[in-house]
């Protein structure tokens, strides 16, 4: 009984130990990408501030928008006096800090942030290394189109994010400014808040990517997912109710169920057969 139990605990410690391995590395090449990232954090701030002067694609949608309609239906454009909306004026608002050696906490995580984008191949070739023995060997040569691919997706969501879905979320918080009401945005809250939704969209479009090799080892098939549709749609909504405004809440339920979506085609198209089938 003794030999069974040191047995079954040896490969136990083994997996431990090259998670250890695994994760010293990733640390590594984060911190390695930290400091490479160091040097841009105060042009990624800039760039992440540029929805708050107010002047973005919503902005340019909106003015085509106005221009179109002066063009097929001038009188409504009169009556409502459209003109005024075609004017895009450039404010300038700034981020502001209370606390001491803000700045540098902020750089220290945009830094990460941008660092760890920087080392995903790295990360995500670790991963592979760590579950490579549970694999076959035809399998084992998928490495190279897995971190290739894990790593596009995660910059695609990303860049989703940050081109698409950011301005939005500003343009619409902006959008309740009046005379009597001024915004005054924190540096770390409005930091924190966008560095989070990258992530959490960067991961968002790591779904399918989880399904292929869930599929691979043949733990779920895509009828299995099509079947379970209705659970995706309500841990969509959990998922997204963790934020505190609707339109936040909004835009990470969508994005997060047709990734599901684009699972079930992954899961039908690259998931392992069953064996009836392969000996039929």
């Amino acid at each position: 009984m003794a030999t069974m139990t040191k047995e079954k605990l040896l490969p136990f410690v083994e997996h431990l130990v090259e998670l250890r391995k695994r994760l010293i590395i990733v640390i590594i090449a984060i911190v390695i990408g930290m400091g490479i990232a160091w040097n841009v954090a105060d042009d990624l701030l800039a760039f992440v501030e540029k929805p708050l002067t107010g002047h973005t694609y919503l902005t340019e949608v909106k003015t085509w928008a106005y221009r179109l309609v002066k063009d097929r239906y001038p009188g409504l454009y009169t009556r409502y006096n459209l003109e005024k909306e075609t004017v895009v004026q450039d404010v300038d608002r700034k981020l502001n800090y209370s606390a001491p050696l803000e700045p540098f906490f902020i750089q220290c995580k945009i830094s990460l942030i941008a660092g760890l984008i920087l080392v995903l191949p790295v990360i995500f070739y670790q991963v592979w290394l760590f579950v490579a023995p549970g694999l076959t060997n035809r399998e084992r040569r998928l490495v190279v189109p897995f971190v290739s691919t894990a790593t596009v997706s995660f910059c695609i969501g990303a860049a989703f994010f940050l081109t698409i879905i950011w301005p939005v979320i500003i343009n619409f918080s902006l959008s309740y400014e009046t005379e009597g009401l001024r915004s005054w945005f924190n540096l770390s809250a409005y930091v924190n808040f966008c560095l989070r939704l990258i992530l959490i969209f960067g991961l968002i479009f790591e779904l399918p990517i989880l399904v292929f090799l869930l599929s691979r080892f043949g733990l779920v098939t895509g009828a299995f997912l099509a079947r379970n549709r209705k659970y995706a749609v309500l841990a969509s909504a959990i998922i997204a109710a963790f934020h505190a405004d609707l339109i936040t809440m909004f835009v990470i339920m969508v994005p997060l169920y047709l990734m599901y979506e684009v699972s079930i085609w992954v899961a039908r198209i690259f998931g392992r057969k069953r064996v009836a089938e392969q000996a039929a």
